[in-house]
């Protein structure tokens, strides 16, 4: 991250707890300046994938917005098994910095919104506190209107 000249904070955390809604109770974090960090994949030709940054808050467009950005008919999350392939990292602790560069990093306008966003720190066993900003330091990130939508609260 030093190689972005990035300006945040790094949270220790129990890899136990590394999914959003667990660290976010068990560190008393809010699910509304958490983020994820979600790699998708076409499921047709060629393979495509792209990293979505959305709040814990909010569920990814999968099968608008981002199957249309992606230009692909057919589109998933990756599975765990794709994801360690293509970026290294386990699921719970992608983050959006140092990913290949055929893998290009989507930003929901919301998280722009936030003050600071958490996001996973590359492994389950850290995150990242940082002003949204910051995710724009990104080479080949884009911020994207309506990436996501809120999940509606019952």
């Amino acid at each position: 991250m030093s190689e972005h000249s990035l300006v945040h904070e790094i949270i220790e955390c129990d890899p136990e707890f590394a999914d959003t809604q667990k660290f976010c109770d068990h560190y008393g974090y809010s699910l509304q300046e958490s983020g994820n960090v979600l790699l998708v994949a076409s499921k047709k030709g060629a393979a495509k994938f792209a990293a979505c940054v959305v709040l814990a808050t909010c569920r990814l467009d999968v099968n608008k917005t981002v199957r249309k950005k992606l230009g692909v008919s057919r589109i998933s999350f990756a599975s765990p098994e794709q994801t360690k392939q293509q970026t290294g990292m386990e699921l719970g602790g992608v983050t959006p910095f140092g990913l290949p560069d055929h893998i290009p990093v989507w930003i929901d306008a919301a998280v722009m919104a936030c003050e600071r966003i958490i996001l996973g720190g590359g492994n389950r066993s850290s995150k990242i506190i940082m002003a949204p900003a910051e995710l724009t330091k990104i080479p080949h990130a884009e911020v994207v209107q309506d990436l996501a939508f809120p999940i509606p609260t019952e």
